[in-house]
Order: structure tokens, then sequence, then C-alpha cells
């Protein structure tokens, strides 16, 4: 059986507004052309898994609840796509883990959860710990500037996009090519 590409999509700073340690759904925005771009990617037939590491669970900073509930928000706004899993790593940084980004751990999960092609598929984020995830799980990578992230976090990147409609369309366009 042929295994399937993925779009492997950090959360905050790339699908939605980055609200420091989210825990209230009421402050849960997409950004423009979010949905349109998943759809696009939808119906070229890659699936979509959301990798999101949340310290501030860790931290007790959030319940397990709040994120929930901010997530099921995420899940609404992100309507009518469907996300095909959604990935959490709740750990701190200070906690070993080869499960919190940019380790490659829920990369690697989802693409055994899912069967997943790893080297068709694409890694999108925000911050460099996004690209260097995509890097050590083997998919391609691309920075976009809608979050925390700056053009130099974009090293070792496929592709820096001002949003995740333009890295949608540098995605689709290299599907063409191949």
């Amino acid at each position: 059986m042929l295994q399937t590409a993925a779009i492997f999509l950090d959360r905050d700073g790339t699908l939605i507004e980055d609200v420091h340690y989210c825990k209230d759904p009421a402050l849960v925005r997409a950004f423009p052309g979010v949905v349109d771009a998943l759809v696009s990617l939808r119906a070229r037939g890659f699936r979509l898994v959301i990798i999101t590491n949340q310290s501030a669970i860790g931290r007790g900073l959030m319940t397990l609840d709040q994120y929930e509930a901010v997530h099921a928000r995420t899940l609404e706004v992100l309507a009518p796509v469907e996300i095909d899993a959604t990935y959490l790593c709740p750990e701190t940084p200070e906690k070993p883990s080869d499960r919190r980004k940019p380790a490659p751990g829920m990369v690697l999960e989802a693409a055994r959860d899912l069967d997943l092609d790893l080297s068709r598929s694409w890694f999108i984020g925000d911050k460099s710990i996004d690209v260097q995830c995509g890097r050590a799980s083997g998919t391609r990578s691309i920075l976009v500037l809608t979050g925390r992230g700056t053009r130099d976090d974009g090293e070792g990147a496929q592709f820096v996009a001002r949003d995740l409609a333009e890295a949608a369309e540098f995605i689709l366009k290299q599907s063409d090519a191949s």
C-alpha cells in the first residue's frame, strides 16, 4: 500500500495567533488565508497533522482541560478542514523528551499511526525548532513569519514564507514539478 504524504503543522503562530500560553478559547483566531490554504493542501491529497509543544501544562500554568477547550475551538475555526490528528507534548524544555520539538518523536509517532511517507511530507512552523523538527524527522521544512520566528530562524528550511497561504502555494508548486 502506498504511504500518504502529510503536512505537519505547528499550531500557535502558524495556524492561529500566538497568545502566550493561551487557555481561553475566546482568544483563538486563525490567521487570514489559513483555512483556504489547508483546503487546497487537503484537495491535493495531503494528510494534515498538528504537532504542538504545550509546556504551559507541564509548568502548571494551564490544565489539560483548558488545552482541550482551546484545541476544540481551533478545530472549529479551521472548519470545514478536517485535521487528521494532533500530537501534543506537555513537557517543559527542562525535562528530557524525545517528543518535544525540536525532537522528532511526535512526527515519527504520527508517521507510524497514520502510515505516512515522511520523505514526501512537509513541516510548517514559525520557529527554528519547527524547522529542526522537520529536518530531524525526514520531512522538508518551511518557516512562516506569522509567529515568533524571523527570517534567520529559517536556516535549513526549504522556504521561508510570509504565511501559511504562501507556504501552501510553494508546496503545491513543488508537487506539480515532481
